[in-house]
């Protein structure tokens, strides 16, 4: 009997022992620094440290135009996306505390290119009351490093829109701002004296060399350039592609890009 009660004490030992090696899922979830969280009335957003990185996440799976797609940045939610081929839709879902300062955490479907670009998209958001800085991209990246040289156009949740562009790996975004509104021709306001927020329609980027253009259509007008380029050398090849962003660090959202064209020369917004 005595010889039994020591086997049976030395096998729940050993059990225990495994137990305590097995991994612990939850410690393995990345947890969501002070910085990351989104700026409001108790907090104020700033640049992540200079040493914080998560490698890219990708998986290599064609996904319509595009070779592959990757969480830039490991956001804690992995993110995912879907293609529609009857109506040409892209469905981007993805966590991510933002695309600007130092890093970027975004969904992000690309395909590796050399030379000019033109690349547009239409953009719409399922959820309108998403936050407000959430962001759809379309973008020219020298790396899948969360911290690389970049240029990009995007449509805010709230509207605006910009032309941004991180100048070298590691350094800050910087960018040129877009606020377009209306007092009395668009619904929404009280009174006429109102000022409304108009949304654009669809959206372009367009490498010329090293020089990078906004292109917008605010109602399915032609695209048309808004505003100055800007000048950035990335090297080929590089990758081209769209993305979205929820900027919540630990929830996701989604964005719908669709009439996605994508032509490896210039002049060819459309």
């Amino acid at each position: 009997m005595n010889a039994l009660k020591h086997r049976l004490s030395a096998a729940l030992v050993g059990l225990l022992v495994c137990a305590a090696q097995l991994p612990t899922f939850a410690d393995e979830t990345p947890k969501v620094p002070d910085w990351a969280l989104p700026a409001s009335a108790e907090h104020v957003q700033v640049s992540p440290p200079a040493d914080f990185h998560r490698p890219p996440r990708t998986e290599m799976t064609p996904i319509g135009i595009f070779e592959a797609q990757t969480d830039v940045g490991a956001a804690v939610i992995p993110g995912r996306s879907s293609f529609n081929a009857a109506t040409g839709e892209y469905t981007i879902e993805s966590a991510g505390y933002n695309v600007w300062y130092v890093r970027d955490e975004f969904r992000f479907l690309w395909k590796k290119m050399s030379g000019d670009i033109s690349l547009a998209a239409n953009i719409s958001y399922p959820d309108d009351q998403g936050f407000g800085d959430r962001k759809a991209v379309l973008v020219i990246r020298q790396s899948l490093d969360d911290d690389s040289k970049e240029a990009l156009v995007a449509l805010h949740g709230a509207g605006m829109i910009h032309l941004a562009w991180r100048p070298d790996k590691g350094q800050r975004i910087k960018d040129m701002e877009y606020r377009i509104g209306s007092r009395g021709a668009l619904p929404g306001g009280k009174s006429p004296d109102d000022l409304v927020t108009a949304h654009a329609q669809r959206i372009g980027i367009e490498k010329h060399g090293d020089s990078f253009a906004l292109f917008v259509s605010m109602e399915g007008e032609p695209m048309h350039q808004f505003g100055a380029p800007i000048t950035v050398h990335i090297a080929e090849p590089f990758y081209v592609g769209i993305g979205f962003c929820s900027h919540l660090p630990d929830k996701s959202d989604s964005a719908v890009l669709s009439k996605v064209i994508l032509e490896n020369r210039a002049d060819a917004i459309k």
